[in-house]
């Protein structure tokens, strides 16, 4: 899976995740699962689960704090991404504070402000344009020769082309990848502020 099918879901998985309490208690039981040292019985939490897990990678060595060193990213192309996720749309902080403690209005108009923002951004690094000009609902044919991975087919999948269907979702293609250049440290997402008196 692609670093921006990833993103994408990941935007998406965290909205799902803060609106949806079920689906964010079948995401906790998966996180919980790979927590889980190798080898420990994890069928009580959820079978099958370390089956989709990727394959488990060392933990980061400790510096003399106890914190965990960050590994050395292998681009600054996600780095660079996010910190422009959290300079326009604050997403970083959104995502790092505690709601629990927030009413959900209060917590429904600050998604607000942070889906402008990085909406804002995403349009500005990357031009998203729907691959379908359908809308969605509407009744599509796919002749044979269309490209699979444009167009994911769900439903009763049965037989060969051409498939008749509903566009469930137009999809997404980059029309333009223009991420901020990076002067110095990638990792930086955003500075500290401090106010003088």
């Amino acid at each position: 899976m692609g670093f921006f099918a990833r993103l994408w879901l990941a935007i998406v998985s965290w909205f799902k995740i803060v609106f949806d309490a079920g689906f964010a208690a079948r995401v906790l039981a998966i996180r919980d699962v790979s927590a889980l040292p190798e080898g420990a019985s994890d069928t009580a939490v959820l079978p099958g689960a370390r089956d989709a897990l990727p394959p488990r990678r060392e933990a980061a060595p400790r510096s003399d704090a106890g914190q965990r060193d960050a590994p050395a990213p292998r681009t600054d192309a996600a780095l660079r991404l996010l910190a422009l996720l959290q300079r326009e749309g604050r997403l970083v902080d959104f995502c790092e504070e505690e709601l629990s403690g927030f009413p959900d209005a209060q917590v429904g108009a600050a998604a607000r402000s942070v889906h402008a923002g990085c909406r804002k951004a995403l349009r500005e690094a990357f031009a998203p344009v729907a691959l379908r000009e359908e809308p969605e609902g509407a009744e599509v044919v796919l002749d044979a020769g269309f490209d699979p991975r444009a167009v994911r087919l769900t439903g009763n999948v049965a037989g060969n082309p051409p498939f008749r269907g509903t566009l469930r979702h137009h999809g997404w293609r980059a029309s333009a990848a223009r991420l901020p250049v990076s002067d110095g440290d990638p990792s930086l997402l955003a500075p500290a502020e401090v106010e003088l008196a």
